[in-house]
């Protein structure tokens, strides 16, 4: 077996590599395509690749401002879940779910996939009471679901505390085992090199600036990379989905705000499993690298700003040290922001707008990339047939005048 001295090593590591393909074209944009999707996230970048793959339809672009996994997809805490309480979303997050669970074969990227197990605390009554019910709802709709007591939450978890003199005691707890984390970055580069090989132009540093309608149809969209006509126009684009809206005379009922997270210094591995509680505002997972990865709930202010915030720092690493009291002498090592776009039921809004040609996946809050392979999937079906795919049909714009509500604050209070 050859060997190499460590100088040898640094050179060959840091040295500039020469004969790497890269995952996709770096495309310029043309004057007219099908289908323009806003946005080059996870949402994005599959659907449009399922527009290719499930539709035919190859004459699309995604336009995407910076550079691909630098938004909210690169800035999320990573968690996968499908334990929602309601019918229509637990169908469509399961959906998502079963799409992760062979996605890395069928992309023939690894994204990383660890269904390590998600565990929802329960610290009151009233939490016991909610947990019992969606692990109910959750049997009923053939998800799996779990409700563990403490020296059950104990086992399957050793360094949580569950001292009962604790300011929020652990009463107990929800368990997906199916749930766990996938690596955010790898799922934008696994879709956008899926995605691209299907025909797809997947064009970066493009700006949207004004989207033009005429008669009542989307046309022109003018971006900083110059203009573009599209039959129809998706945006994709997270917490900035009222603003691209907006250009198109469209208001949505949406309140944007950053939802913060942060990582510790790496330590080896102590936790196997995810961790969140609703009650003491707090989620924990340890990444591969070792971090423990950490969020809270989002700032209560509206923002578009990418950074923490000292109050809610200081509030989850109060919460994280109720919970794990061995966590006291790590640092921290970074924090920052992702948007989240948060709807008057903290369900996304998946389906057309009043404008002809114009279509919305937004709207989905602290669930956005969670739902990535599922969303996209039903998003495709909804631009390629011009009507909603049935698991998507609750969650239409429409039902803010109609009243069929969908209200999740319980399932998505903390995040994710």
């Amino acid at each position: 077996m050859q060997r190499y001295s460590f100088a040898a090593l640094a050179r060959r590591a840091l040295g500039r590599h020469r004969g790497w393909t890269p995952l996709w074209r770096k495309a310029a944009p043309k004057p007219r395509y099908h289908v323009v999707i806003i946005g080059g996230g996870g949402h994005g970048l599959a659907t449009a690749y399922y527009l290719a793959k499930e539709h035919g339809i190859r004459d699309v672009a995604v336009l995407e401002k910076g550079a691909i996994g630098l938004g909210n997809t690169g800035r999320n805490t990573t968690i996968i879940r499908s334990n929602y309480l309601w019918d229509e979303s637990a169908r469509i997050y399961e959906h998502s779910l079963k799409l992760w669970e062979g996605l890395s074969r069928e992309l023939n990227f690894n994204l990383m996939l660890s269904q390590r197990g998600v565990l929802n605390l329960a610290h009151t009554l009233a939490d016991v009471r909610e947990g019992v019910r969606r692990v109910n709802a959750n049997r009923l709709n053939g998800i799996d679901a779990e409700w563990l007591e403490p020296e059950a939450v104990k086992r399957f978890c050793p360094i949580l505390s569950i001292d009962r003199a604790a300011r929020y005691p652990v009463l107990g707890a929800t368990l997906q085992r199916r749930g766990g984390v996938a690596r955010h970055d790898a799922v934008a580069w696994g879709y956008a090199r899926a995605a691209d090989a299907q025909g797809v132009d997947i064009v970066e540093n493009c700006e949207v600036t004004a989207i033009r309608t005429t008669g009542g149809r989307v046309g022109e969209i003018e971006t900083s990379r110059g203009t573009i006509f599209a039959d129809k126009l998706a945006i994709c684009a997270a917490g900035h989905s009222s603003v691209l809206a907006a250009m198109a005379g469209v208001r949505l009922p949406l309140q944007s705000h950053p939802l913060q997270a942060l990582v510790s210094e790496p330590v080896k591995p102590v936790l196997d499993c995810v961790v969140m509680s609703n009650t003491v505002h707090v989620y924990v997972s340890q990444s591969d690298k070792g971090e423990l990865v950490m969020g809270a709930g989002i700032d209560a202010f509206n923002s578009y700003a990418q950074r923490g915030s000292f109050p809610i720092i200081e509030a989850q690493m109060a919460a994280a040290l109720e919970l794990f009291p061995l966590f006291s002498k790590l640092k921290m090592l970074r924090s920052w922001a992702g948007i989240v776009d948060v709807s008057p039921d903290a369900s996304p809004i998946v389906g057309k707008l009043p404008i002809d040609g114009l279509y919305l996946n937004g709207g989905w809050g602290t669930g956005g990339f969670k739902a990535t392979p599922g969303a996209g999937h039903l998003f495709a079906h909804t631009i390629a047939h011009d009507a909603p795919h049935p698991l998507a049909a609750p969650f239409a714009l429409d039902r803010f005048t109609s009243g069929a509500l969908v209200d999740e604050h319980g399932a998505a209070a903390v995040a994710h």
